[in-house]
């Protein structure tokens, strides 16, 4: 018996699977969105951290300037830096507690103090604003926030006189923060948003000296 094979047009034809399709392009739009998602996310923190690192250099730098003008907020008018007054006698002078209350007294208007001082608080707020040397001033800000901390020394519940220290807390005070936060810009390179960093750590002495950065 003969068996006629019946020849099929559509054999050699072959049609684009909507379905197929659907199902690879599924990854990639999935890697599409991840990839989106996980560059705006590291942008804002960029950006969280360079709006961060402006603020801690105003800081820094409006009590340079408080300091040294007498703008009339921490400092008088006419006690200012220029008008002879002195940027740590007051502070260091009034130190009532601690195990360095003498030495604070010692240091109290001294000229040394006074320009180490006030070099520290422009010089850090200038670098943190401009965002360059961040390692460099993190930790110079570091020394100035521990030595600030042991001259309100927070353990205490009492002044060397008896009468309440007034401390809110026995460990942890706005010193401490800052020194960290400090040291946290430093780590993420928070300069190179919305800084001056990346060109800074292009210099031929800065890529020789790690710590400069």
């Amino acid at each position: 018996m003969a068996v006629h094979q019946h020849s099929n047009p559509k054999a050699g034809l072959h049609l684009p699977s909507l379905r197929r399709n659907r199902t690879s392009s599924a990854p990639e739009s999935a890697a599409s969105v991840h990839t989106g998602t996980h560059t705006g996310t590291r942008t804002v923190r960029a950006y969280a951290f360079a709006s961060a690192r402006v603020l801690m250099g105003f800081v820094f730098l409006w009590a340079f300037l408080d300091k040294t003008f007498g703008l009339g907020y921490a400092t008088p008018s006419g006690k200012g830096w220029i008008d002879g007054g002195s940027p740590t006698e007051g502070f260091l002078g009034s130190v009532a507690v601690g195990p360095m209350e003498s030495t604070f007294h010692a240091w109290a208007g001294a000229g040394w103090a006074d320009w180490l001082f006030m070099l520290g608080l422009l010089g850090i707020g200038l670098a943190l604003i401009a965002g360059v040397a961040l390692r460099l001033t993190a930790l110079a800000g570091t020394v100035m926030m521990a030595l600030m901390w042991m001259a309100e020394w927070p353990p205490a519940q009492h002044l060397s006189d008896g009468t309440p220290s007034m401390s809110t807390n026995p460990f942890a005070d706005y010193h401490l923060v800052y020194a960290v936060v400090l040291i946290a810009l430093a780590a993420v390179s928070a300069g190179d948003t919305l800084g001056l960093g990346r060109l800074w750590a292009g210099l031929p002495i800065v890529r020789d000296h790690a710590w400069l950065r």
